[in-house]
Protein backbone atom coordinates (compact mmCIF):
# COMPACT_ATOMS: atom_id res chain seq x y z
CA UNK A 1 0.00 0.00 0.00
CA UNK A 2 1.43 2.98 -1.01
CA UNK A 3 2.00 6.26 1.61
CA UNK A 4 -0.85 8.52 2.29
CA UNK A 5 0.45 11.48 0.56
CA UNK A 6 1.73 8.64 -2.66
CA UNK A 7 -0.55 8.78 -5.91
CA UNK A 8 -2.03 5.40 -6.10
CA UNK A 9 -1.94 2.92 -8.86
CA UNK A 10 -4.48 0.49 -9.92
CA UNK A 11 -2.68 -2.45 -8.13
CA UNK A 12 -3.58 -0.62 -4.88
CA UNK A 13 -7.07 -0.34 -5.88
CA UNK A 14 -7.13 -4.59 -6.18
CA UNK A 15 -5.10 -5.03 -2.99
CA UNK A 16 -8.04 -2.74 -1.58
CA UNK A 17 -10.50 -4.97 -2.80
CA UNK A 18 -9.14 -7.47 -0.95
CA UNK A 19 -8.58 -6.48 1.93
CA UNK A 20 -11.93 -5.00 2.74
CA UNK A 21 -13.74 -7.79 0.91
CA UNK A 22 -14.70 -9.56 4.69
CA UNK A 23 -16.11 -5.68 6.21
CA UNK A 24 -17.59 -4.09 2.80
CA UNK A 25 -20.83 -5.18 0.92
CA UNK A 26 -20.50 -5.76 -3.03
CA UNK A 27 -23.70 -3.08 -3.64
CA UNK A 28 -25.92 -4.45 -6.35
CA UNK A 29 -26.03 -2.28 -10.02
CA UNK A 30 -29.94 -1.43 -10.65
CA UNK A 31 -31.77 -0.27 -13.49
CA UNK A 32 -35.02 1.67 -14.40
CA UNK A 33 -36.34 1.43 -17.77
CA UNK A 34 -38.51 4.93 -17.17
CA UNK A 35 -35.64 6.28 -16.30
CA UNK A 36 -33.45 4.83 -19.53
CA UNK A 37 -36.07 6.62 -21.58
CA UNK A 38 -36.19 10.17 -19.81
CA UNK A 39 -32.40 9.59 -20.50
CA UNK A 40 -32.40 8.33 -23.66
CA UNK A 41 -29.61 6.18 -22.69
CA UNK A 42 -29.07 3.04 -20.87
CA UNK A 43 -27.73 3.56 -17.16
CA UNK A 44 -26.89 1.32 -14.77
CA UNK A 45 -26.64 2.73 -10.97
CA UNK A 46 -24.38 1.61 -8.54
CA UNK A 47 -25.85 1.55 -5.51
CA UNK A 48 -23.34 2.92 -3.26
CA UNK A 49 -26.53 4.01 -0.98
CA UNK A 50 -26.77 0.61 0.18
CA UNK A 51 -23.24 0.38 1.33
CA UNK A 52 -22.32 -0.64 5.16
CA UNK A 53 -22.93 3.41 6.58
CA UNK A 54 -24.91 4.14 3.42
CA UNK A 55 -21.98 5.38 1.58
CA UNK A 56 -19.14 4.70 -0.44
CA UNK A 57 -16.98 6.43 1.91
CA UNK A 58 -16.96 2.90 4.01
CA UNK A 59 -14.98 1.81 1.17
CA UNK A 60 -11.75 3.88 1.31
CA UNK A 61 -12.04 4.27 5.54
CA UNK A 62 -12.22 0.55 5.26
CA UNK A 63 -9.02 0.29 3.50
CA UNK A 64 -6.91 2.47 5.67
CA UNK A 65 -7.90 1.37 8.88
CA UNK A 66 -7.18 -1.85 7.88
CA UNK A 67 -3.47 -1.24 6.05
CA UNK A 68 -2.52 -0.33 9.39
CA UNK A 69 0.14 -2.55 11.42
CA UNK A 70 -1.44 -3.50 14.91
CA UNK A 71 1.03 -1.08 17.13
CA UNK A 72 0.11 2.17 14.61
CA UNK A 73 -3.59 1.19 15.05
CA UNK A 74 -3.58 0.80 18.47
CA UNK A 75 -3.28 4.42 18.59
CA UNK A 76 -6.63 5.24 16.90
CA UNK A 77 -7.43 7.19 13.93
CA UNK A 78 -8.77 10.85 13.25
CA UNK A 79 -10.26 12.93 10.46
CA UNK A 80 -12.32 15.82 9.58
CA UNK A 81 -15.72 15.11 8.01
CA UNK A 82 -19.43 16.57 7.26
CA UNK A 83 -20.32 13.46 8.37
CA UNK A 84 -20.25 10.08 6.11
CA UNK A 85 -16.75 9.77 5.88
CA UNK A 86 -16.71 10.01 9.60
CA UNK A 87 -19.34 7.71 9.99
CA UNK A 88 -17.43 5.29 7.72
CA UNK A 89 -14.33 5.78 10.00
CA UNK A 90 -15.81 5.36 12.73
CA UNK A 91 -17.27 2.19 11.65
CA UNK A 92 -14.19 0.53 10.18
CA UNK A 93 -12.67 1.64 13.50
CA UNK A 94 -14.81 -0.39 15.53
CA UNK A 95 -14.84 -3.25 13.30
CA UNK A 96 -11.14 -3.03 14.38
CA UNK A 97 -11.66 -2.47 17.71
CA UNK A 98 -9.69 1.17 17.75
CA UNK A 99 -10.47 4.68 18.86
CA UNK A 100 -11.62 7.35 16.17
CA UNK A 101 -11.36 10.94 16.50
CA UNK A 102 -13.95 12.92 13.87
CA UNK A 103 -13.53 16.69 13.38
CA UNK A 104 -17.30 17.79 12.72
CA UNK A 105 -18.19 21.50 11.19
CA UNK A 106 -20.82 23.31 12.81
CA UNK A 107 -23.91 23.00 10.61
CA UNK A 108 -23.45 19.30 9.99
CA UNK A 109 -26.30 17.26 9.05
CA UNK A 110 -27.66 15.99 11.86
CA UNK A 111 -28.47 12.21 10.45
CA UNK A 112 -24.64 12.31 9.82
CA UNK A 113 -23.70 13.57 13.79
CA UNK A 114 -26.08 10.79 14.99
CA UNK A 115 -24.42 7.91 12.66
CA UNK A 116 -21.18 8.82 13.46
CA UNK A 117 -21.94 8.83 17.27
CA UNK A 118 -23.70 5.65 17.09
CA UNK A 119 -20.44 3.98 15.05
CA UNK A 120 -18.82 4.94 18.88
CA UNK A 121 -16.54 8.04 17.34
CA UNK A 122 -15.38 10.67 19.90
CA UNK A 123 -16.75 13.75 18.69
CA UNK A 124 -14.50 17.68 18.35
CA UNK A 125 -16.62 20.48 16.81
CA UNK A 126 -15.07 23.57 15.08
CA UNK A 127 -16.08 26.05 12.68
CA UNK A 128 -17.24 24.85 9.15
CA UNK A 129 -13.98 25.96 7.27
CA UNK A 130 -11.63 23.95 5.88
CA UNK A 131 -8.88 26.02 7.61
CA UNK A 132 -10.64 25.48 10.59
CA UNK A 133 -11.80 21.36 10.28
CA UNK A 134 -7.63 20.56 9.41
CA UNK A 135 -6.50 22.45 12.48
CA UNK A 136 -8.55 20.62 14.56
CA UNK A 137 -7.45 17.63 13.27
CA UNK A 138 -3.90 18.34 13.84
CA UNK A 139 -4.49 19.19 17.50
CA UNK A 140 -6.07 16.04 18.05
CA UNK A 141 -3.35 13.85 16.39
CA UNK A 142 -0.39 15.68 18.65
CA UNK A 143 -3.34 15.11 21.48
CA UNK A 144 -3.95 11.40 20.84
CA UNK A 145 -0.95 10.09 18.25
CA UNK A 146 -3.65 8.83 16.25
CA UNK A 147 -2.96 8.27 12.43
CA UNK A 148 -4.72 11.17 10.32
CA UNK A 149 -7.42 9.83 7.22
CA UNK A 150 -7.69 12.25 5.31
CA UNK A 151 -11.17 11.79 3.67
CA UNK A 152 -10.34 12.27 -0.16
CA UNK A 153 -6.55 13.14 -0.68
CA UNK A 154 -5.10 9.60 1.71
CA UNK A 155 -4.03 7.01 -1.37
CA UNK A 156 -5.69 4.31 1.04
CA UNK A 157 -9.06 5.79 0.69
CA UNK A 158 -8.52 6.85 -3.10
CA UNK A 159 -7.49 2.81 -3.68
CA UNK A 160 -10.78 1.90 -1.42
CA UNK A 161 -12.88 4.22 -3.34
CA UNK A 162 -11.93 2.85 -6.65
CA UNK A 163 -13.11 -0.53 -5.55
CA UNK A 164 -16.75 0.54 -6.38
CA UNK A 165 -16.04 1.00 -9.98
CA UNK A 166 -13.99 -2.34 -9.90
CA UNK A 167 -16.77 -3.79 -9.07
CA UNK A 168 -19.55 -1.89 -11.69
CA UNK A 169 -16.87 -1.92 -14.88
CA UNK A 170 -16.38 -5.98 -13.90
CA UNK A 171 -19.81 -6.42 -14.15
CA UNK A 172 -20.63 -4.43 -16.97
CA UNK A 173 -17.54 -3.68 -18.95
CA UNK A 174 -19.46 -2.67 -22.14
CA UNK A 175 -20.18 0.62 -20.14
CA UNK A 176 -19.57 3.73 -22.50
CA UNK A 177 -19.18 6.91 -19.59
CA UNK A 178 -18.96 7.12 -16.43
CA UNK A 179 -20.83 10.00 -13.91
CA UNK A 180 -19.79 10.07 -10.74
CA UNK A 181 -20.44 13.36 -7.75
CA UNK A 182 -17.18 15.45 -7.75
CA UNK A 183 -16.63 17.08 -4.27
CA UNK A 184 -13.04 16.07 -2.75
CA UNK A 185 -12.63 13.82 -5.48
CA UNK A 186 -11.65 10.64 -3.30
CA UNK A 187 -14.38 8.63 -5.51
CA UNK A 188 -13.87 10.41 -8.95
CA UNK A 189 -9.99 9.53 -8.46
CA UNK A 190 -10.59 5.78 -7.50
CA UNK A 191 -12.85 5.29 -10.46
CA UNK A 192 -10.32 6.88 -12.78
CA UNK A 193 -7.79 4.42 -11.73
CA UNK A 194 -10.33 1.44 -12.26
CA UNK A 195 -11.83 3.28 -15.76
CA UNK A 196 -8.48 3.22 -16.98
CA UNK A 197 -7.46 -0.20 -16.06
CA UNK A 198 -10.69 -1.61 -17.01
CA UNK A 199 -12.32 0.41 -20.11
CA UNK A 200 -10.21 2.62 -21.32
CA UNK A 201 -12.50 3.69 -23.81
CA UNK A 202 -14.85 4.94 -21.53
CA UNK A 203 -15.62 8.21 -20.33
CA UNK A 204 -15.62 10.17 -16.88
CA UNK A 205 -17.68 12.73 -16.61
CA UNK A 206 -17.79 14.46 -13.09
CA UNK A 207 -20.96 15.73 -11.60
CA UNK A 208 -20.31 18.97 -9.20
CA UNK A 209 -23.17 21.74 -7.73
CA UNK A 210 -22.74 25.14 -9.72
CA UNK A 211 -22.68 26.38 -6.02
CA UNK A 212 -19.54 24.47 -5.26
CA UNK A 213 -17.78 24.92 -8.80
CA UNK A 214 -13.38 24.58 -8.06
CA UNK A 215 -13.70 21.70 -9.89
CA UNK A 216 -15.16 22.92 -13.31
CA UNK A 217 -13.24 25.94 -12.59
CA UNK A 218 -9.81 24.49 -11.59
CA UNK A 219 -9.67 22.33 -15.03
CA UNK A 220 -10.73 25.34 -16.86
CA UNK A 221 -7.47 26.82 -15.50
CA UNK A 222 -5.23 23.90 -15.45
CA UNK A 223 -4.24 24.40 -11.70
CA UNK A 224 -6.23 24.32 -8.50
CA UNK A 225 -8.64 26.89 -7.84
CA UNK A 226 -10.14 27.01 -4.28
CA UNK A 227 -11.25 30.57 -4.30
CA UNK A 228 -15.06 29.91 -3.20
CA UNK A 229 -17.50 29.95 -0.45
CA UNK A 230 -19.26 26.38 -1.29
CA UNK A 231 -23.13 27.08 -1.73
CA UNK A 232 -25.46 24.21 -2.76
CA UNK A 233 -27.59 21.84 -0.92
CA UNK A 234 -25.24 19.04 -1.68
CA UNK A 235 -23.39 18.89 2.03
CA UNK A 236 -21.17 16.48 0.64
CA UNK A 237 -19.50 17.77 -2.12
CA UNK A 238 -18.83 21.31 -0.53
CA UNK A 239 -15.16 20.28 0.19
CA UNK A 240 -12.84 21.39 -2.01
CA UNK A 241 -10.86 19.52 -5.08
CA UNK A 242 -7.88 17.53 -3.19
CA UNK A 243 -4.27 18.15 -5.52
CA UNK A 244 -3.67 14.45 -5.88
CA UNK A 245 -7.20 14.04 -7.30
CA UNK A 246 -7.01 16.50 -9.46
CA UNK A 247 -3.46 15.02 -10.99
CA UNK A 248 -5.42 11.72 -11.55
CA UNK A 249 -8.44 13.30 -12.92
CA UNK A 250 -6.76 15.05 -15.60
CA UNK A 251 -4.82 11.78 -16.45
CA UNK A 252 -7.83 10.51 -17.52
CA UNK A 253 -9.74 13.66 -19.09
CA UNK A 254 -12.07 13.61 -16.64
CA UNK A 255 -14.99 16.30 -17.57
CA UNK A 256 -16.68 18.39 -15.01
CA UNK A 257 -20.34 19.22 -15.24
CA UNK A 258 -21.84 21.78 -12.93
CA UNK A 259 -25.67 20.82 -12.09
CA UNK A 260 -28.00 23.50 -10.44
CA UNK A 261 -29.15 22.79 -7.17
CA UNK A 262 -32.59 22.86 -8.72
CA UNK A 263 -32.40 20.40 -11.48
CA UNK A 264 -30.70 17.87 -8.48
CA UNK A 265 -33.60 18.48 -5.92
CA UNK A 266 -35.87 17.39 -9.35
CA UNK A 267 -33.29 14.45 -9.57
CA UNK A 268 -33.64 13.71 -5.76
CA UNK A 269 -37.67 13.38 -5.95
CA UNK A 270 -37.07 11.51 -9.46
CA UNK A 271 -34.97 8.52 -8.02
CA UNK A 272 -37.43 7.46 -5.35
CA UNK A 273 -40.40 7.73 -7.36
CA UNK A 274 -38.95 5.63 -10.28
CA UNK A 275 -36.48 3.46 -8.78
CA UNK A 276 -37.97 3.64 -5.11
CA UNK A 277 -34.40 3.90 -3.32
CA UNK A 278 -33.53 6.83 -1.55
CA UNK A 279 -31.10 8.75 -1.92
CA UNK A 280 -29.19 12.18 -0.37
CA UNK A 281 -28.94 15.34 -2.62
CA UNK A 282 -24.91 14.68 -3.36
CA UNK A 283 -25.99 11.05 -5.12
CA UNK A 284 -28.77 12.60 -6.54
CA UNK A 285 -26.57 14.86 -8.76
CA UNK A 286 -25.60 12.25 -10.88
CA UNK A 287 -28.73 11.79 -12.55
CA UNK A 288 -29.54 15.10 -12.60
CA UNK A 289 -26.46 15.64 -14.80
CA UNK A 290 -27.22 13.29 -16.52
CA UNK A 291 -30.80 15.09 -17.89
CA UNK A 292 -29.25 18.36 -18.00
CA UNK A 293 -26.52 17.20 -20.03
CA UNK A 294 -28.40 14.37 -22.54
CA UNK A 295 -26.78 15.09 -25.96
CA UNK A 296 -23.05 13.54 -24.47
CA UNK A 297 -25.13 10.50 -23.48
CA UNK A 298 -27.84 9.80 -25.68
CA UNK A 299 -28.25 6.25 -26.76
CA UNK A 300 -25.01 5.01 -24.86
CA UNK A 301 -24.50 2.57 -21.64
CA UNK A 302 -23.62 4.67 -18.71
CA UNK A 303 -22.60 3.77 -15.36
CA UNK A 304 -23.94 6.61 -12.40
CA UNK A 305 -22.53 5.64 -9.03
CA UNK A 306 -25.16 6.86 -6.47
CA UNK A 307 -23.26 7.38 -3.70
CA UNK A 308 -25.08 7.90 -0.28
CA UNK A 309 -28.05 7.75 1.19
CA UNK A 310 -27.76 9.65 4.65
CA UNK A 311 -30.80 12.01 4.10
CA UNK A 312 -31.78 14.40 6.63
CA UNK A 313 -35.40 12.47 6.88
CA UNK A 314 -36.64 16.06 8.56
CA UNK A 315 -35.38 18.45 6.11
CA UNK A 316 -36.94 16.08 3.42
CA UNK A 317 -39.94 18.14 3.59
CA UNK A 318 -38.42 21.37 2.99
CA UNK A 319 -36.32 20.13 -0.24
CA UNK A 320 -38.98 18.15 -2.22
CA UNK A 321 -41.72 21.14 -2.13
CA UNK A 322 -38.60 22.99 -4.11
CA UNK A 323 -38.21 19.86 -6.71
CA UNK A 324 -40.04 19.70 -10.03
CA UNK A 325 -41.61 16.21 -10.75
CA UNK A 326 -39.69 15.19 -13.19
CA UNK A 327 -40.59 12.81 -16.32
CA UNK A 328 -43.76 10.69 -15.72
CA UNK A 329 -43.36 7.22 -15.05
Amino acid sequence: MPAPDVLPGFADVLDAAARIAPHAHVTPVLRSRSLDEAAGAHLHFKAEHLQRVGAFKFRGACNAVWSLADEVAARGVATHSSGNHGAALALAARVRGIPCHVVVPEGAVQAKLAAIERAGAILHRCAPTIDAREAACARVQSDTGATVVHPYTDARVIAGQGTAALELLTAHPDLDALVVPLGGGGLAAGTALSMQALAPGCRLYLAEPAGADDGARSFARGMLDHAFTPDTVCDGLRGTLGAPNFALLQAAGAEVLTVDDDATLAALRLVPSHMKQLVEPSSAIVMAAVLAYRARFAGRKVGLVLSGGNLDLDALPALLPAATQGPPT
